[in-house]
């Protein structure tokens, strides 16, 4: 804590009470030194430069509050753009240089997350490259050095990963495009069901491509309206039924629901009947990257996601509006309640 001598006036709330007190306070100590060398017979011009040295004192000392933290800014913002963004500054005491001192403390550790959080994308983003990238490169020095023939099985797995390499690279564009608010929606009235049949099929299709023995069942009212951008839209519910397919179990069903949730809200629901997600892991799936420790991940034997699918759909619902989370499945109707599974619910407001 800083002691009154080496920040005085810190208890007072005004920037501008402080610059009154510290004129007040040198014009008194310099009228009151002057004056009392004047009655001890000192001669005026020396009683004059006496006076004159006691108000800069008097100054030096009643501004030292003033001016030291904005000299700890300016010192720790050089720092800062050096590149050390851990850096903080001290209290300031209560007036407009210490609010500002807080806001400056603020400013730091936000840019102290973004940077983490950059180094990170940065750290993720190449561990997801270099993986396809690695076994596409192993498959066609195969292919080069003869190990493997060119049938057309071994082209079929380079295609795949060059396909997983396509999609991941697609993905980081989009939450790119998506963070730096230059999607922009275009808002038209469409039909829900429309949306969940086209995703559906889609869906449908990618499973025979992959040889997923997957289902895809939809239910919606056939004239449930949204207004909302349905290519957005599309791309939300193909991350989710991606995500869905991938975890189901060979022989199960995925069921896609629309539904009106008064006269004020749409919800889409995609349900499966994989291993589902920890209750304390739900927020986080929604992160970048995001892995979780359930046996939705990798390790399960699952063909691996990029982790930025769900923040995808996040960003997307939240452009509209809506919310997105997951749901314990036992909630969903008795219809169409899995055995056990995963419940992504989204809100969007007609």
């Amino acid at each position: 804590m800083t002691s009154p001598l080496e920040a005085p006036l810190a208890w007072m709330t005004s920037i501008k009470a402080k610059l009154g007190v510290v004129v007040l306070g040198s014009v008194v100590a310099g009228l009151g030194g002057g004056t009392f060398l004047l009655l001890q017979g000192f001669r005026m011009r020396y009683s004059l430069v006496i006076a004159v040295v006691v108000s800069l004192v008097v100054i030096q000392v009643l501004a030292r509050g003033v001016t030291a933290p904005l000299r700890e800014m300016a010192a720790a913002a050089g720092r800062m753009a050096r590149g050390e963004h851990g850096v903080r500054v001290s209290p300031a005491g209560r007036d407009e240089v210490g609010q500002l001192a807080a806001a400056f403390n603020s400013m730091a550790a936000e840019l102290e997350r973004t940077d983490a959080q950059r180094r990170r994308l940065v750290a993720d983003a190449s561990h997801e490259l270099r993986t396809p990238l690695t076994a596409l490169q192993a498959q066609l020095e195969n292919l080069a050095d003869g190990v493997t023939e060119p049938d057309p099985a071994a082209l079929e797995v380079a295609l795949a990963q060059t396909q997983r390499l396509s999609r991941l690279v697609a993905q980081l564009l989009d939450l790119s495009r998506l963070e730096a608010g230059e999607v922009p929606l275009h808002r038209r009235r469409v039909l829900v069901a429309d949306l969940l049949e086209s995703a559906a099929a889609e869906a449908r299709a990618q499973c025979a491509a992959l040889g997923r023995d997957v289902a895809v069942v939809v239910e919606s009212p056939p004239e449930l309206p949204l207004d909302a951008d349905p290519e957005r839209i599309a791309q939300v519910l193909a991350n989710l039924l991606d995500n869905a397919t991938r975890h189901a179990p060979p022989g199960s069903t995925v069921h896609v629901v629309g539904r009106a949730e008064g006269s004020r809200a749409v919800v889409l629901e995609v349900l499966d009947a994989g291993p589902g997600v920890d209750p304390a892991d739900r927020e986080r799936v929604f992160d970048r990257f995001a892995r979780t420790d359930s046996s939705r991940s990798r390790a399960a034997g699952q063909t691996g996601g990029s982790g930025l699918g769900l923040a995808i759909v996040k960003w997307v619902v939240d452009l509209h509006g809506g919310s997105v989370h997951i749901a314990d499945p036992d909630d969903s109707p008795a219809a169409l309640q899995p055995s056990g599974g995963c419940r992504v619910v989204v809100t969007l407001p007609i």
